[in-house]
């Protein structure tokens, strides 16, 4: 999060823990990922739609493992959300990058420890403030 902020993204657009609006099998659902970037500040709401989302943040857990790095991913990429990282709990924290690519689907465009990652500026990544 000071990451994004030293960059300039104000805290209104830097969300924790929110609960963002996905498809699921019976139409509806939602997930509530560990950090988002938002294009705009988003109103106070329990869950928000997808439309200003640039990137999903989850940092990947024992618990979690298997739906952060599998399923999390698909359900990502099918509701258009441009950007999902991973963070691992490695000792190098590695940040996993996927962009989603004209397929759909999300492809790695980059793999680096978080050091590094945060060494970097978010335009780096294609996240203009």
């Amino acid at each position: 999060m000071v990451w994004l902020a030293v960059a300039g993204w104000p805290a209104e657009q830097v969300l924790q823990a929110v609960g963002i609006k996905i498809s699921g099998p019976d139409g509806s659902g939602g997930r509530i990922p560990d950090l988002t970037l938002w294009a705009r500040p988003q109103p106070s709401a329990v869950w928000l739609d997808l439309a200003d989302l640039l990137l999903v943040v989850e940092v990947v857990s024992p618990g979690s493992a298997a739906a952060d790095r599998v399923v999390k991913r698909l359900e990502y990429a099918a509701a258009g959300i441009a950007r999902y990282w991973m963070v691992e709990r490695d000792p190098a924290q590695t940040v996993t990058m996927h962009s989603l690519g004209t397929d759909g689907a999300y492809e790695v465009s980059a793999k680096m420890p978080l050091a590094w990652l945060l060494q970097t500026a978010p335009a780096d990544h294609q996240l203009g403030a």
